[in-house]
Order: C-alpha cells, then sequence, then structure tokens
C-alpha cells in the first residue's frame, strides 16, 4: 500500500477492516506539514551535525510515519493502530519538548497561544490549500519565529491525533479486534 490510497476493503461485516487512506487523514497532512517544516527549520538553525538537529527530524519522521504504519495495521488490529497513533503523538510531543528547549536554551520567547503571531500561524490550518508553503515564510524568518511556528503546528498536530485516538477506541470498543471477528465468522452457521 505505498501510495496511501485506501486498500480493498469488506465493509459487509467481513473480519479485515477498512485501512488505508492514511493521506486522506487531517492527522497525516498536519504531520507531513511539521515534517517539511522541522526539517527546514533544522537546516537553517541548528548545525547539521547536532545530536539535536538529528532528533528533531526523527521524531518529526516518527510523527508522519507512524500515522501511516497505524493506518496500514488497521486492516487486522485496530489495537495496532492505536499504538502506533499514540506512537506518532508521542513522537510529535517530543519534537514540541525540543522546540522549546531550542527557545529557552537562545533565551527566545514562546509566544502565548493567544498572541497575534501565535494567532496568525493558528489560522492558517484553515486555508483549503494547506501545505508547508503555508508556513514556509514564518519558519524561516527568524529562529523565534520558527520554532514558534512549528510549536503551533505540532499542537494542531497532536491535537487531531488526540481526536483520532478517541475514535479508534469508540471503533475498537464497537467493532471488537480482529480475532473477534474472525472467531464470529468461523462460529457463524452457514447456509
Amino acid at each position: 500500500m505505498a501510495n496511501g490510497k485506501a486498500a480493498s476493503t469488506n465493509g459487509t461485516g467481513g473480519v479485515v477492516f477498512r485501512h488505508g487512506g492514511y493521506r486522506e487523514l487531517k492527522s497525516y497532512q498536519s504531520a507531513e506539514i511539521v515534517y517539511d517544516a522541522t526539517v527546514d527549520f533544522c537546516d537553517r538553525y541548528i548545525p547539521r551535525r547536532s545530536r539535536t538537529h538529528d532528533q528533531m527530524v526523527q521524531a518529526a519522521h516518527s510523527g508522519k510515519q507512524s500515522i501511516a504504519d497505524g493506518s496500514e495495521a488497521s486492516a487486522t488490529s485496530k489495537k495496532a493502530e492505536l499504538k502506533l497513533t499514540g506512537v506518532a503523538r508521542s513522537s510529535l510531543e517530543e519534537l514540541l519538548l525540543d522546540c522549546e528547549d531550542f527557545l529557552r536554551e537562545n533565551d527566545l520567547p514562546l509566544w502565548d497561544k493567544n498572541s497575534p503571531d501565535a494567532l496568525k500561524i493558528r489560522a492558517l490550518a484553515y486555508e483549503s490549500d494547506r501545505s508547508y508553503q503555508s508556513y514556509k515564510s514564518h519558519v524561516r524568518r527568524s529562529p523565534e519565529s520558527g520554532a514558534n511556528t512549528l510549536i503551533c503546528l505540532v499542537n494542531q498536530a497532536t491535537y487531531l491525533l488526540r481526536r483520532q485516538m478517541e475514535a479508534l477506541e469508540r471503533q475498537y470498543v464497537h467493532r471488537g479486534s480482529f480475532r473477534e471477528n474472525l472467531y464470529r465468522a468461523r462460529k457463524k452457521p452457514k447456509g
């Protein structure tokens, strides 16, 4: 499922759950923007040989990749999808802390979430053609603007992931696991 399109599924109550299609998830789209912004930010403001550079890029990559992996795993395991979505959220939380550390270590201010600058960044989430290009000038304006823009982006992505995890928990409780559904299908009278 390399292209991220929805896989063939059994929407008629079969045992294999609907899966794939992660590119359509708002959480994945946000995580992809976070990844692109992180790479640009780190290449501009953190020495490439620095461990922090690698850690931040890897955390952003893990956030994006874990969403895709979870979506693919959901065919047979909602539990695995939930776990990998949690990994994505944890990875992005790690990135958030790195951005806050960057600001503190460089004596730069952390924007209040309702500051005019933060509100400007947050408003970009509602653009219909939202991509990293929407945020690029803010990331590149200055180290302060770049780190705070990343913080806004990560907060938006983790919010979406939190909502996604709540929905996955409800699905898991409602539908049961792959193993439970397989057992029910085997026990179903043939006729």
